[in-house]
C-alpha cells in the first residue's frame, strides 16, 4: 500500500462516508457493448470485499456516478450499498442531498474519483482520493492517490486504509 501520511491517518479515522465513483474507480473505465447494445462492465472482487469491510467498520458508502445501468444496478445491490446516485452528471447537488439525508458533513467525507466531472467532490471533501490511473488534474487536486488503478483493487485499498485508520 502507499505510504499513508500521519494527517491523512487521522482524518482517515473521522470518516463516516465512502463516496465511490463507477466507471474508472469501481471499473477500470472502459465500456464494453454487447451486438444488442447491452453493456457490460467488470468490477473487481477484492473491491467489493473492501466495500463489505467498510460497511462492518461503521462506514457509510455510496455511489455517485453520471452514468447508469443494470450493470451497476445489479453489482451495488449484490453489496448492499443503499446510497445510490445514478445518471447525475451534478455530482456536487448529488452529494448536497446525501449529506442532508444522512446528517454527514463534507468534513466526514471521502471522495474516490478519477475524473474531471469528481473534481468538486474531491476539491470540498475531508479526503479527495485518486485512483493510480485518474486524469492528472484529479491526481494533483487529491490529497492522496491509490497505488492500484481503478477496477483493479484500488477500492481495496481505499477501503483497507479506512479501515486500518479506525484501529490506529
Amino acid at each position: 500500500m502507499t505510504q499513508i501520511l500521519p494527517t491523512l491517518t487521522d482524518a482517515a479515522a473521522r470518516i463516516r462516508l465512502l463516496v465511490l465513483d463507477v466507471d474508472g474507480v469501481m471499473t477500470d473505465g472502459r465500456l464494453h457493448y454487447g451486438p444488442e447494445g447491452d453493456e457490460w462492465k467488470a468490477f473487481h472482487v477484492r473491491d467489493g470485499m473492501g466495500i463489505k469491510l467498510a460497511m462492518r467498520a461503521g462506514i457509510e458508502v455510496a455511489v455517485i456516478s453520471g452514468r447508469g445501468g443494470a450493470a451497476v444496478e445489479k453489482r451495488v445491490k449484490e453489496l448492499g450499498i443503499q446510497h445510490v446516485r445514478l445518471q447525475r452528471e451534478d455530482k456536487d447537488t448529488a452529494l448536497d442531498e446525501l449529506t442532508t439525508e444522512l446528517k454527514i458533513g463534507r468534513n466526514a467525507i471521502a471522495c474516490v474519483g478519477d475524473d474531471t466531472p469528481d473534481l468538486p467532490l474531491i476539491e470540498s471533501c475531508a479526503i479527495g482520493i485518486a485512483v493510480a490511473d485518474a486524469h492528472p488534474s484529479v491526481r494533483a487536486a487529491a490529497d492522496w492517490s491509490t497505488a492500484l488503478p481503478g477496477g483493479r483493487g484500488a477500492v481495496r485499498e481505499v477501503c483497507d486504509m479506512l479501515v486500518a485508520s479506525r484501529s490506529i
